[in-house]
């Protein structure tokens, strides 16, 4: 995210005042506070969310175990029979889970609603990471620009963040077995195109306003 929407934004401002390298640091700084303040945002509330959505299922799992366990070890019987296990096994393990009803708990919520704080993670740790990541990306074609400027820095963010995408791709392709080529030559090719459509319109509209 912030490797291409960040070159987008650089290379519209480049494409609109290219004669101007401290309109495209101030847009490039911008971009990488916004979007990274924006992620961050963004992943908090949404962990937030799934962590209160949690919270408030065990609550309901606790006062149904308490109210109708039998009705809840049937329903937890029929799940693990779903999957495959003889009746009787499934009976057996539930006995066992209802043994514990904190136990009982975390069971009924992974398994009926699909939620677990074990993978969740922290609300304050997914923002900060998500803004850190941004950030880092957004920073390689705003380097260029602070170091140089002209059409060589344009040359040099635009092949910079090209080359992370390529690389962001083969570490990709590791996880989905795709092959490294070709995944890495998708990442740069669509970040290519952002960044090339951006500067047409950013083009296009710097010569209208002039």
């Amino acid at each position: 995210d912030g490797l291409v929407s960040n070159v987008s934004l650089i290379m519209g401002i480049a494409g609109a005042s290219s004669a101007d390298p401290r309109a495209i640091v101030l847009a490039g700084i911008a971009g990488l506070l916004a979007g990274g303040f924006s992620m961050a945002a963004g992943e908090y509330i949404s962990v937030r969310s799934q962590r209160e959505l949690l919270d408030y299922q065990v609550e309901l799992q606790r006062q149904q175990l308490r109210h109708t366990p039998e009705q809840e070890r049937a329903i937890l019987v029929e799940i693990y029979a779903s999957k495959g296990l003889p009746r009787a096994e499934a009976q057996l393990i539930v006995q066992r889970i209802m043994a514990n009803p904190e136990q009982a708990i975390d069971t009924f919520v992974r398994e009926e609603i699909g939620l677990s704080a074990e993978t969740m993670g922290s609300p304050v740790g997914a923002a900060v990471g998500s803004m850190l990541a941004f950030a880092l990306g957004a920073f390689v074609p705003l380097l260029p620009y602070l170091l140089l400027s002209g059409a060589l820095a344009f040359t040099l963010s635009i092949a910079g963040t090209l080359a992370a995408l390529f690389l962001l791709g083969i570490g990709v392709s590791r996880l989905t077995h795709r092959h490294p080529l070709a995944a890495g030559l998708r990442q740069a090719g669509m970040g290519f195109v952002a960044a090339a459509v951006t500067y047409g319109v950013g083009t296009l509209l710097g010569t209208a306003v002039h």
